[in-house]
């Protein structure tokens, strides 16, 4: 008997799936008045992340809460991105994000130090393999404009050897000698 033919993107999601780390952000009824009354539906917003660098988040829209948890899991996958981290424990350098009303604050931590963010951001540091970092939340306490604005003060974070590329240079002449060995450390 022949085995079914599988999707090469079906392959991959198998073998990520088992090592992803998934949370589980909010949880929002919605209501759409119509003319024969109310309909209600549910929304999720999921973080996904496989704890070494790659995270993303997804939001999913149901009649029932386990139906949409998976579609915004589907989501979460399929908007995946590489954040490079420092010693694989913190960021690089302090990043500021921005979505709308909400406003976040990035800072690299020294080692110890932990994850001190509230809500929404936490959730995206532990999926994304941070142990050390402070951030802070100005405005909206809105965790879709929270999320968001994370991921855009992430999507800022740069390595310096990519910096380095970027400019033609040696990671030393960026950072110079000191911190240059503990970056190659």
């Amino acid at each position: 008997m022949a085995k079914p033919e599988r999707k090469k993107s079906e392959d991959r999601e198998d073998r990520e799936g088992n090592e992803l780390i998934e949370k589980l952000v909010g949880i929002n009824r919605v209501t759409k008045v119509v003319k024969g009354g109310k309909t209600f539906k549910m929304l999720a917003m999921v973080v996904i992340g496989d704890g070494k660098g790659r995270v993303g988040y997804g939001t999913g829209k149901s009649k029932e809460v386990p139906e949409a948890i998976s579609k915004a899991t589907n989501a979460a996958k399929r908007n995946m991105r590489r954040i490079p981290l420092r010693e694989g424990r913190t960021l690089h350098h302090d990043s500021h994000g921005r979505f709308g009303a909400g406003k976040v604050v990035l800072r690299s931590a020294p080692a110890g130090t932990g994850i001190i963010a509230g809500g929404p951001m936490r959730a995206v540091f532990e999926a994304l393999g941070i142990h050390d970092v402070v951030a802070k939340s100005v405005g909206s306490s809105n965790p879709h404009n929270m999320i968001k604005a994370t991921f855009a003060a992430l999507e800022d974070v740069a390595s310096p050897r990519s910096v380095a590329m970027r400019r033609g240079k040696k990671v030393n002449e960026i950072l110079g000698k000191k911190q240059a060995e503990e970056v190659k450390e």
